[in-house]
């Protein structure tokens, strides 16, 4: 009965790999895919935080984001941040390379998990901007994609068709903040509320809703 039940059940989890509330989350969505029912299937999907800029970002949603930081450092004990960023840097509100990365590493060798980790990892703790195409080949390269290929990919017409139809069903979806957790049974969806300090109570409200245990 189980097994029917959860047969057809997919969760998604909708993010981006430059959203700092994604990368205090991870610690828990870590814990929560490895509990999860083995019949659930697993979408993990990009949302488009920010479209692509090349203009500096503004000095107000600079100290903004310095502020989220530190809020979420506060939040979500352990949660690390290098704050050298913002000095090392010229930063721009652009994500959109960075999502284009995941679904390229996705779509070469199945990385686009250990992919949006090596940015997550570049942005927050080494000070690098993953707005430079230059970065992301380099994550690129760390996860074991041959850095060339990877541009040649990330860069193309096709991969930018496929970006923009990812953005459209993850809208379809109703999704508009990140990271989202999303649960889908036939023609039934809930959203999973959020627990960034809690993967057990996400997996009893999951567990609950498909009727398992």
């Amino acid at each position: 009965m189980t097994t029917s039940i959860t047969h057809c059940a997919r969760l998604y989890y909708i993010h981006d790999p430059m959203c700092s509330w994604c990368w205090g989350f991870r610690p828990a969505w870590q814990q929560l895919r490895a509990n999860l029912p083995a019949e659930i299937e697993l979408v993990s999907r990009v949302g488009g935080l920010a479209p692509d800029s090349d203009q500096p970002m503004d000095p107000a949603l600079r100290e903004q984001l310095q502020a989220t930081w530190k809020r979420i450092m506060q939040q979500i004990p352990g949660t690390e941040f290098n704050f050298e960023f913002w000095s090392r840097n010229t930063p721009r509100r652009s994500t959109y390379p960075a999502c284009r990365a995941v679904i390229s590493a996705r779509q070469m060798n199945n990385l686009d998990a250990q992919m949006t980790l090596a940015i997550q990892q570049a942005y927050y703790l080494q000070a690098r901007n993953p707005s430079d195409l230059e970065v992301l080949a380099d994550c690129a390269h760390s996860i074991g994609l041959e850095r060339d290929a990877f541009i040649q990919h990330m860069t193309s017409p096709q991969l930018e068709q496929d970006f923009d139809h990812e953005l459209q069903q993850v809208r379809a979806l109703g999704v508009n903040s990140f990271p989202s957790l999303l649960l889908e049974q036939g023609n039934t969806r809930w959203d999973i509320p959020l627990r960034y300090t809690s993967a057990q109570a996400m997996l009893e409200d999951i567990n609950q809703l498909l009727g398992i245990g």
